[in-house]
């Protein structure tokens, strides 16, 4: 029964997480507004390979090809990816009976797609409105994430393993990872990764200074053009030394978290793997402020994100399973 659910789960995974590095990829060529209306591209679903019959069509916009295809091949992928998530969807419905089936998480799952919808509108109508391309972008990596979660619930269910609950320093490692995603779609949505010139400090001469006030909050004025930042130096420069704040959080409660399941030998190879991950992408940030936010090394940043969520979702899986179950399969792998 739970093969061709799995195989599903597996499917949407990998497409999951191309849509979230899509989003990333669009987000940072600045092509968020390369279609101007939504679903399609300037009223079409395919863009021509020569912009003068859109040119003729819409004579006040600044027609840009490139910036379309980006945004039109994040579209494709990302309605693709919501059709399986349908399919789960209806998979979870039709063995709701099954008290091991996670039906109501691949329900929820469909839900969630839709509100990714709802917001892939409002990032174009809205304008780039930060709080909105943001949550869109918290959205995904959720999306991403809950599939994941699912493929581990399926695959215990298929094993017949007795139902187990997370580890409660993963939990608040998830919080504070959670947290730092967060401030970081915040300075990305804002263009505030170039506010601070120094990496250690924000500004070694002639400190701008910080508005905290203007720069984390959310609620912003709907009718404006935000593709560029509409903020001022000084609450770019807060948001910037938030998110840094942020990493400082979250290594910190990584450690406590580390030292609570070191002790657990099958943990340990997890731990190490998600360890460098964060370190590579502190590395990174590092970097993108250093060269001042090239894109080749911001799509890295980005990419190096999920992959550490990815990994603590890892270890997630692991210790969840029981004990008897891991210290076989570890036997097993080595």
């Amino acid at each position: 029964m739970m093969k061709l659910p799995v195989r599903v789960a597996t499917l949407a995974i990998g497409l999951a997480l191309v849509v979230v590095l899509l989003g990333g990829w669009t987000r940072l060529n600045d092509a968020g507004l390369g279609c101007p209306d939504w679903p399609g591209c300037y009223g079409t679903w395919v863009l021509p390979d020569d912009h003068t019959e859109l040119a003729a069509a819409h004579p006040d916009a600044l027609i840009d090809l490139r910036k379309g295809w980006i945004e039109m091949i994040h579209r494709y992928a990302a309605g693709t990816l919501g059709l399986l998530v349908l399919w789960l969807a209806v998979l979870g419905y039709r063995y709701r009976e099954r008290a091991e089936y996670p039906s109501a998480l691949s329900g929820g799952l469909l839900v969630l797609v839709v509100a990714q919808a709802i917001f892939g509108m409002w990032t174009v109508t809205l304008q780039l409105l930060p709080a909105v391309v943001t949550l869109h972008l918290l959205g995904g990596l959720s999306t991403l994430a809950l599939l994941v979660v699912l493929r581990q619930r399926l695959l215990r269910a298929e094993a017949e393993s007795a139902p187990t609950r997370s580890h409660p320093w993963i939990r608040v490692m998830f919080l504070a990872l959670f947290i730092q995603l967060a401030l970081g779609g915040w300075t990305s949505t804002n263009y505030a990764g170039w506010a601070c010139s120094d990496w250690l400090y924000c500004h070694q001469d002639n400190h701008p200074g910080y508005d905290f006030s203007t720069g984390l909050n959310p609620f912003m004025a709907v009718g404006p053009n935000y593709e560029g930042g509409l903020l001022h130096a000084d609450a770019r420069a807060a948001i910037q030394v938030t998110h840094r704040a942020g990493a400082l959080l979250l290594i910190f409660v990584s450690l406590l978290g580390t030292r609570a399941l070191w002790r657990r030998p099958e943990l340990r190879r997890g731990l190490a793997a998600y360890w460098s991950l964060l370190l590579v992408q502190v590395l990174l940030g590092v970097a993108n402020i250093i060269w001042m936010l090239p894109l080749g090394l911001a799509v890295a940043h980005h990419a190096g994100a999920v992959a550490v969520m990815l990994a603590l979702l890892h270890l997630n899986g692991r210790v969840r399973k029981p004990a008897g179950e891991i210290n076989h399969g570890y036997a097993i792998a080595h």
